[in-house]
């Protein structure tokens, strides 16, 4: 009945809140795995026929990872086409400043306000055929005071742009760069990358699918246990092989 009960919460979570517990792997390690997909909803609903990702959904589920003592890592698959830039950005926040071990795998693409999101975590992936777009902030409806709203504007694309590059290894003149591209999109100024390109520009760091993403966070919970155990991990940095080597 236990396992019932479980399944049933278990399948709760997925239809509500797109999140679910993964506790029976082989290492015993308590990993929570957030899906962020479709259009990143803020302050105002989205279509009721738009697939949306709710920020006040997340942030509570954030705070519940963080200060769980069972919860060890967090895994975050993303598909996204973007959204709404202040909603995007707390998120993204919240999961950086998370002390947990952190993996991130963007799917079919995370465009947009999705970048930030996609590299928030502590360990990013991106499958050989997602995606990310990179282009400057947009704005809907009518402006009144052209000049401070385009100040604002930039201020914001400025904020965004600093949180890519300090989550990442990528630039922030490059960013800028790649957003004012001309040549990429067809009705925009901006830049679409693949995966290997985004690898390659710094912006992710591997290109890797579902097995890759979670050995990683694995990787990474085993190394949290033994920082805390006071016990040395068995991971060694090839240097260290190299003069093991030599010594023998």
């Amino acid at each position: 009945m236990a396992r019932e009960e479980k399944e049933e919460k278990q399948n709760e979570q997925i239809k509500e809140m797109g999140s679910v517990s993964l506790d029976e792997n082989k290492s015993r390690h308590k990993i929570k795995l957030l899906t962020i997909i479709g259009e990143i909803e803020g302050h105002e609903a989205v279509s009721g026929n738009t697939k949306a990702t709710k920020y006040e959904h997340l942030l509570p589920m954030l705070a519940e990872v963080e200060d769980s003592e069972e919860i060890e890592g967090l895994l975050i698959l993303l598909n996204t086409l973007g959204g709404d830039v202040e909603a995007g950005l707390s998120i993204a926040e919240m999961i950086a400043s998370l002390s947990k071990p952190t993996v991130s795998l963007v799917l079919g693409g995370s465009h947009s306000i999705g970048g930030p999101l996609a590299v928030s975590s502590k360990y990013s992936f991106i499958v050989p055929s997602g995606t990310m777009v990179i282009h400057p902030v947009r704005s809907n409806g009518m402006f009144i005071g052209v000049e401070q709203s385009l100040r604002n504007m930039i201020k914001t694309q400025d904020r965004i742009t600093h949180f890519l590059s300090k989550h990442s290894k990528i630039t922030q003149s490059r960013i800028e760069e790649l957003m004012l591209n001309p040549t990429e999109l067809v009705k925009d100024v901006g830049t679409l990358l693949e995966g290997e390109e985004a690898v390659r520009e710094g912006l992710i760091d591997q290109v890797g699918g579902m097995s890759d993403a979670l050995c990683k966070l694995h990787d990474m919970i085993d190394e949290e246990r033994c920082k805390k155990s006071g016990k040395k991990t068995d991971i060694k940095e090839p240097a260290e092989d190299e003069k093991e080597a030599k010594e023998k």
